[in-house]
């Protein structure tokens, strides 16, 4: 099969197309014929040699974990009647052509869904999705979003809005600015403004109840400073190089619920409900997707370079 392979810690040049043998799915496994393999910044940091903590992966490795495709064939005791089923799933080793995942990994995707859109929710729908619930976003809340042009920042704008609540998006550049108020949100910010701090707590009329920091770093901590007392904090995303330093006692005193990326690691069922919920909203219209580019396969470490970049709007998709 074709695949993408990190060939040793490194910049983008060290994802490079290799030819690999075919997995073969074992007892309760199917083999997923990819269409579209799903991309996430901290694949990016991880090829780079950072996280090595939290993933101890050694290269040669093939990276990726979300995919959308087709069942093409299937392990024993697993019914026939998966074979030829559209799903998405997540899988280790999700860039290259096909893929080996669990029966109990995979979720179908609605009739009328393209397989493009379902990988672009398989971890961004998954995410968002969990988000709204677990910081309990209700139509009586004022929410700021950070990194809301971003592959899930854009749904988790769509999610807050269908629930009421007041949105305020922070992203970068007037493009992305101007697709975040075309979303849904009441208004958008401009981080590369000196004062898009004081822009959004004018916004948000005085403090955000929950603030869902999807970029980490300096423009974390300046959001949790919007938060209000008695608010909800998440501080699930490192995009710019760490997540938000914010002080527990501080948050603490203030009442202040805090969330990181541990509480956003869901289990078997719970992925399979989302998952569920975001590929259903989809299908229905209710829920858009923003697809910056999409890369062949071969060209895995374009895409990685696009990623980093962060001049694409969205989501950046790989073609099996």
């Amino acid at each position: 099969m074709r695949a993408a392979q990190v060939t040793e810690f490194g910049g983008p040049e060290v994802l490079v197309p290799v030819e690999l043998p075919d997995p073969v799915p074992g007892r309760g496994e199917v083999l997923i014929e990819v269409a579209y393999a799903d991309t996430i910044f901290v694949e990016t940091q991880v090829r780079s040699g950072q996280w090595r903590d939290h993933f101890p992966v050694v290269p040669p490795y093939v990276p990726g974990g979300g995919v959308s495709g087709t069942v093409a064939a299937v392990g024993p005791e697993v019914p026939e009647s998966w074979l030829g089923r559209r799903v998405t799933s997540f899988v280790q080793g999700s860039y290259a052509s096909r893929a080996v995942a669990a029966v109990s990994a995979l979720t179908p995707v609605p009739g009328g869904l393209d397989l493009l859109t379902a990988a672009a929710l398989v971890h961004d729908g998954v995410t968002a999705a969990g988000l709204i619930e677990l910081t309990g976003v209700s139509a009586d809340d004022r929410v700021l979003i950070l990194g809301a042009s971003g592959g899930m920042g854009t749904l988790l704008v769509q999610l807050a809005r269908s629930r009421g609540a007041r949105v305020v998006g922070a992203a970068r550049g007037s493009e992305k600015v101007a697709l975040v108020r075309e979303l849904g949100a009441s208004v958008a910010v401009d981080v590369t403004d000196a004062d898009w701090a004081s822009q959004a707590r004018e916004a948000l009329g005085g403090a955000a109840d929950v603030v869902l920091d999807g970029v980490g770093g300096q423009l974390g901590g300046e959001a949790f400073g919007l938060t209000a007392d008695g608010g909800r904090f998440s501080a699930h995303g490192a995009a710019a190089g760490g997540f938000a330093v914010v002080d527990g006692s501080v948050a603490a005193e203030r009442g202040i619920k805090m969330f990181g990326i541990g509480d956003v690691q869901f289990g078997p069922a719970e992925l399979g409900r989302l998952t569920s919920y975001a590929l259903g909203e989809a299908a229905a219209g209710r829920l858009r997707t923003v697809v910056g580019e999409v890369f062949p396969l071969e060209r895995a470490g374009e895409a990685h370079a696009a990623v980093e970049g962060r001049g694409l709007v969205g989501k950046v998709l790989l073609k099996a």
